[in-house]
């Protein structure tokens, strides 16, 4: 029995960067073997094993083969005489094919290392195109690593358009889409994945309603980038600076501008309605990947809101208490930061304007902060009672805003 260290944790640390979870693979050895050593058996599919005091994954080695379309469509076989070799044939890319023996010599029989010092994403094997998981997970990992310089190699930007191609995608479940492009969206760089995906094709299957913005020209005195696809993994992209790893706020820039994609041809490049005409597909994009209750919510408040908090300081008190209310604001007021970035990296992400101060977002947490400081207990305090706490609630939120408003500098 002899184990090594892999995927992951190997490549991180060729990287120089901090691993994250330790997972290893064991040759020469069965469950029962396992099972004996103290090791907890927790796999479903295949034999994975908890260390008795580390509690890190350990899996026997084994080899798979494809019986089926789709990424469930898979025979596993694990057995002593399974090679660490063959174990590795089976990953998807060669700087995740790399294994460390305790004593740290590395096991590297496809080229793994020196494609981590080239940064090139690039895949094992043919038997890649078997998994259209592998798709995403490329996506994901260009997010990830684009800023240190990763490109992905061009035969396998070629598979995977091959891929695409034959219907591979078409395969892949809603739950597991949604849970490789959240984590993309978690990633520094997200607008990498949206250009890979776009680039072999799978965007266009996945997210059509994203895909449809490449071309859709806008005024360039507004948008020197002119491209509305451009300008979202701009703000994508800007998102992921203002707030590192929140998924949530990375969808809704991905999806705010969606509305774009359905303005009149005679009409372009100028854009009218469309924070109300994007609503609709973008509905279409959170049913069909049923999406949290919360990520469908904001990311429609977004897409509804966002020329609002552009022209903050034009509003009225009474209008910017609508906006509010139509947020649920006074209820949810987490939801009033996340439109806040979200309006930052729109107004951000735009072709020279990266670095330009965005004053909407601090006035619309001022006022927010405002309207919230008035609750029910001061009309009760005044003797009101039924429909008139509202009404005077409302009437007061409607003057502290005012008042905020007058005292903060423009």
């Amino acid at each position: 029995m002899q184990r090594y260290l892999v995927g992951g944790a190997v490549r991180d640390r060729l990287l120089g960067q901090p691993g994250g979870d330790r997972d290893w693979v064991v040759v020469g050895s069965t469950p029962e073997d396992m099972i004996r050593a103290g090791y907890l058996p927790v796999g479903k599919d295949f034999p994975v094993f908890l260390h008795p005091e580390t509690k890190e994954e350990h899996a026997l080695a084994r080899t798979e083969r494809k019986t089926a379309p789709g990424y469930h469509g898979f025979v596993f076989h694990a057995a002593p005489d399974v090679t660490l070799d063959q174990d590795l044939a089976r990953r998807d890319f060669t700087i995740n094919a790399i294994a460390q023996a305790e004593d740290g010599r590395l096991t590297d029989p496809f080229g793994g290392a020196a494609d981590v010092e080239a940064r090139v994403l690039r895949h094992v094997s043919p038997a890649f195109a078997e998994d259209p998981v592998r798709i995403l997970r490329a996506a994901r990992f260009l997010a990830r690593f684009a800023p240190l310089g990763f490109t992905v190699a061009p035969e396998t930007l070629a598979l995977m358009r091959d891929m695409v191609a034959a219907g591979e995608v078409d395969h892949l479940v809603p739950e597991r889409v949604w849970q490789e492009l959240k984590k993309a969206l978690e990633m520094p760089r997200p607008s990498a994945a949206i250009a890979l995906l776009r680039e072999c094709g799978a965007l266009a299957k996945l997210l059509p309603e994203v895909d449809a913005l490449y071309g859709v020209p806008q005024r360039p005195e507004y948008h020197p980038e002119v491209d509305t696809g451009v300008h979202v993994q701009m703000v994508m992209d800007m998102a992921a600076r203002l707030a590192p790893g929140d998924a949530l706020v990375g969808f809704c820039a991905l999806t705010h501008d969606l509305g774009k994609a359905l303005t009149p041809t005679d009409k372009l490049p100028r854009h009218i309605g469309h924070e109300h005409s994007g609503v609709r597909p973008l509905r279409a994009v959170c049913a069909r990947y049923k999406l949290p209750s919360e990520y469908a919510a904001v990311a429609e408040i977004c897409c509804r809101e966002h020329l609002n908090v552009h022209r903050l300081a034009e509003l009225r008190p009474d209008t910017v208490h609508e906006l509010l209310s139509r947020c649920d604001a006074f209820r949810k007021p987490e939801r009033v930061r996340q439109l806040a970035l979200v309006c930052e990296a729109d107004s951000r992400g735009r072709l020279g304007r990266e670095d330009a101060d965005y004053p909407s977002a601090r006035l619309l947490v001022t006022l927010h902060a405002a309207a919230a400081s008035v609750s029910a207990g001061h009309a009760v305090a005044k003797g009101l009672s039924g429909p008139a706490v509202g009404e005077w609630l409302r009437k007061a939120r409607i003057e502290a805003i005012k008042a905020a408003r007058a005292s903060t500098p423009p």
